[in-house]
């Protein structure tokens, strides 16, 4: 007989401190370092301590003492002001340190706060050149620049239209909706050049692309609907975004525009992918380009003096051809100052490096074996060699990075770290060191400062995870098991729950995100990815996260499983493989109370789950969930699905399954979601209910993709939704505090 567990007021507070916001105040996150004088320092923010580290004379310091500075500014600005809580922001850190705090800029040496007068440092919306004199930012779709000093300011360019302007964001991707509820603009999308001179940017124009319209039904001043308008492709479409390079000068008000015809612009990263260089054979500017399809990878030189654009190399396939494992990693395209090209590819089936000689096409496969390069960390040309982070090393675990060395030549390979460890390491732009990151499931990130040999310079952070421990918390397993088609391995991560007692029988909720752009799980210690497994763990459920076939991270062939089959990313039969062996392998979990729910992609997979697997999943919250991807960004179905003719795209709409659906299933989405448009879930309701079938749908006023601001509701209802119907019991009367919004450094 089933036991019936019953949640009480406790059990959600404890839950509701396991939601990221919350955890962070308890764990640090990895350090970002803010690189200092070209890179050879840098700074980062702990806590509320700003610390300045010199990697060549091996040191860290404090760079303010909190309790003098908050003493010297509450005698200044005649606030209160608390060391453990400094309410400053655009902190730059120098001989003296300079911030902002109670609407003005102050200036903190010899232990007193002064009050600096002319200084208004780069904002929201704007752009610092390099030597911070000038900021550039965008009005009515033109670009301006102003000095820092106050001294001056003014348009570079005077002919922008609606859907035609400068260092524009392509709509769809934007996020102008949470922008606007923050009162903000997006920032612009340009580079200054090295010298800070010229800013180059581009014009992009969407005035041929179809128009969306998004309805805010309760507007904040209480008046009619507001009606939302925004450019948006789909899949198929005859038009898509266009751009074209544009380089401002601000000394001589002149400006270059790109020779021939304008560049596709099907998503934001095709216009910032790009970067300013000076090598032997002169200036230029590199930057990627893509075909519409994916199939077709180009490096193209853009002279910033006539703006004349040339291909350097290009690579095509039969599948997508990337520029990095993950859509959101920096590509590894990179020009030497000799002019030659350093190359990440796939072409030998595993993504390795390529060294292409100036002026030659054909280049020296410099790593090589059945294992991957994740990021490129530092070329030095004097020493010939390279620094990298590559995954697949490790024994037992693909997804475990490693920080390695080798010869531009091919030769001297060199792993730097040869341990459990995940090594999430960055250098500065010019190289010189590294700073390290290291973690495991359990193991928050322990930062340090090495060398090119891999020796530690400087310990920075170590912290761990005891006060997430105090409050119930275990580290999830990190397992492997087999796919659905009986031989290939895939992995995960599970979350035991909180109170855990082998002698009970656990319901399983799958936590999925199957995008054939990123990993769900990870070997390192902040692997929640969207949303908070480890909160339903404390609610008394055991979570799963698993990457199935189609997705990347591991070899070619593995993730373009889901190329032409954009619906079977991260193979749901896959999961219902990993999940069944999980069962044999632990019998406390109950694998006749299956689960599933995930947020964007993850909620499409969730509603597929229940659509094509209804003798297993028995449950699901779909949230922002693109349901009807034929309908949805182009790039998406056209890059990485590649078929989207009728028949095409109805293999990636859920609506076409809407008879199936046997469980429990909640849709949730935004009325606002300028991403994930909601007539994706609505679609998917009305063919839910021209299929006769009982579901729920919450449609939440007045918010984004990711919810902000109501996220807290969203979540306690998707919480409901499984205790009632997984664990079988009614959920208790909790409210859940409103969610903090994401906070970064405020180091500059």
């Amino acid at each position: 007989m089933r036991t019936v567990t019953r949640l009480s007021d406790a059990d959600y507070a404890r839950a509701e401190q396991m939601l990221a916001p919350n955890r962070a105040l308890r764990v640090p996150g990895a350090v970002q370092p803010r690189w200092l004088a070209g890179g050879a320092r840098f700074a980062y923010q702990a806590g509320s301590r700003f610390v300045v580290v010199d990697p060549a004379e091996g040191t860290k310091r404090d760079a303010v003492d909190a309790d003098r500075l908050a003493a010297a500014l509450s005698a200044a600005s005649g606030h209160a002001v608390e060391a453990t809580d400094l309410p400053i922001t655009s902190v730059e850190l120098g001989d003296s340190v300079r911030f902002s705090a109670f609407d003005a800029r102050w200036e903190f040496r010899s232990g007193e706060c002064v009050r600096v007068e002319r200084d208004r440092p780069e904002g929201p919306g704007e752009v610092a050149s390099p030597d911070k004199k000038w900021c550039a930012f965008r009005r009515d779709g033109d670009i301006w620049v102003r000095s820092r000093d106050g001294e001056q300011e003014f348009a570079l360019t005077d002919d922008a239209e609606p859907d035609f302007g400068y260092g524009v964001t392509v709509d769809a991707l934007s996020s102008r909706t949470l922008l606007r509820a923050f009162g903000l603009e997006p920032a612009p999308v340009l580079v200054w050049s090295p010298d800070s001179t010229r800013i180059l940017t581009h014009r992009l124009d969407q005035r041929a692309l179809a128009e969306q319209v998004l309805v805010e039904s309760a507007p904040r001043d209480g008046g009619r609907p507001v009606a939302h308008r925004y450019r948006y492709p789909i899949a198929g479409d005859e038009t898509t975004a266009t751009a074209s390079w544009t380089v401002l000068d601000v000394t001589t008000r002149e400006i270059v525009r790109q020779q021939g015809e304008p560049f596709l612009a099907t998503h934001p990263s095709m216009l910032e992918e790009f970067r300013w260089w000076t090598g032997k054979q002169g200036e230029a500017v590199h930057f990627l380009h893509q075909s519409r399809d994916g199939l077709a990878l180009e490096l193209r030189r853009l002279d910033p003096a006539t703006g004349e654009v040339t291909t350097v190399l290009a690579e095509t396939g039969r599948t997508r051809v990337d520029p990095t494992p993950e859509y959101w990693e920096p590509p590894m395209a990179r020009v030497l100052d000799s002019g030659e090209v350093l190359w990440w590819s796939q072409r030998d089936g595993w993504g390795h490096l390529y060294l292409y000689p100036a002026e030659a096409t054909v280049p020296t496969q410099l790593t090589s074996g059945q294992w991957l390069v994740r990021r490129v960390l530092w070329v030095d040309e004097e020493r010939r060699q390279v620094w990298f982070v590559a995954a697949g090393l490790v024994d037992g675990d693909p997804y475990v990075r490693q920080i390695c060395r080798i010869g531009l030549d091919g030769t001297g390979f060199a792993r730097l770290t040869d341990d459990e460890f995940d090594h999430d390491a960055i250098s500065p732009p010019e190289g010189g060191y590294l700073v390290d990151r290291a973690s495991t499931v359990s193991t928050p990130p322990r930062s340090a400062v090495l060398d090119g040999d891999g020796l530690v310079l400087v310990e920075l952070e170590s912290p761990d995870a005891s006060e997430l421990a105090a409050l119930g918390w275990t580290p999830p397993e990190r397992f492997r098991t087999t796919a659905a088609d009986g031989k290939t391995s895939i992995y995960g991560l599970l979350w035991r729950p909180h109170g855990f007692d082998p002698d009970r029988r656990y319901p399983v909720i799958d936590h999925s995100y199957p995008g054939p752009q990123v990993c769900r799980t990870a070997s390192s210690f902040d692997n929640t990815g969207t949303g908070d497994p480890e909160a339903l763990a404390a609610l008394g459920f055991a979570v799963v996260a698993i990457d199935g076939r189609g997705t990347p991270g591991r070899g070619k062939a593995f993730h373009d499983y889901s190329y032409g089959a954009l619906g079977e990313s991260s193979e749901l039969a896959d999961h219902v493989a990993a999940i069944r062996e999980l069962g044999h392998r632990y019998p406390w979990l109950d694998t006749e109370r299956v689960g599933m729910t995930g947020h964007s992609g993850g909620g499409f997979a969730t509603a597929r789950a229940l659509l094509t697997h209804p003798e297993f999943y028995s449950v699901g919250v779909a949230v922002a969930g693109n349901h009807d991807s034929g309908v949805y960004l182009s790039m998406w179905a056209e890059q990485y699905h590649g078929d989207v003719s009728d028949e095409g795209k109805r293999a990636i709409s859920n609506t076409a399954l809407a008879a199936n659906l046997r469980g429990k299933l909640l849709l949730m989405h935004g009325e606002l979601d300028d991403n994930v448009h909601p007539y994706q879930t609505l679609r998917l309701a009305d063919a839910l209910i021209e299929a006769d079938k009982d579901f729920d749908l919450l449609l939440v006023p007045g918010v984004e993709h990711a919810m902000f601001g109501r996220m807290h509701y969203v979540t306690r209802r998707l919480w409901d939704y499984f205790v009632r119907h997984l664990h079988g019991a009614e959920p208790p009367e909790y409210r859940l505090a409103k969610l903090p919004l994401p906070s970064g450094s405020v180091l500059m």
